[in-house]
């Protein structure tokens, strides 16, 4: 009887080491994933922050040419509305209800090339006339 009981030690013994193994390569499997996804959330935090410093960047830029002198400003189509720009043409000001369908043919001519405006008030006074 002796006999049988050693032959069945080294059998467990395999299966516990096999079972072992499996656990192990899960466990190392699942440390891989959450690494992985772990990398890409900073990753894209880390993008994130980029972005947003530079729009930070842009916008200080643009305050710094706001030195107490009037702005000018270049009015341009935008997805079917007038987009209001900086004086650079290129820095969104803003983005106005305004469609370029309600406006006259030689506005329109004057928005496609860039329509410039030398202050403030006089942005205001041509987006009052021509909302609703």
């Amino acid at each position: 009887m002796k006999k049988g009981v050693d032959i069945m030690k080294p059998k467990y013994m395999i299966g516990f080491f096999a079972a072992l193994a499996v656990l192990l390569c899960l466990l190392s499997a699942g440390y891989r994933i959450t690494y992985d996804h772990v990398v890409e959330r900073q990753t894209a935090l880390e993008k994130s922050t980029a972005d947003t410093k530079n729009i930070e960047a842009r916008i200080t830029r643009a305050d710094e040419t706001d030195t107490g002198e009037e702005t000018s400003y270049c009015l341009k189509e935008l997805h079917g509305f007038v987009a209001v720009y900086l004086a650079d043409g290129s820095t969104l000001y803003e983005l106005t209800d305004i469609p370029i369908s309600d406006l006259p043919e030689e506005i329109r001519q004057e928005l496609a090339a860039g329509k410039y405006i030398g202050s403030e008030k006089a942005l205001y006074g041509f987006l009052e006339n021509y909302s609703s």
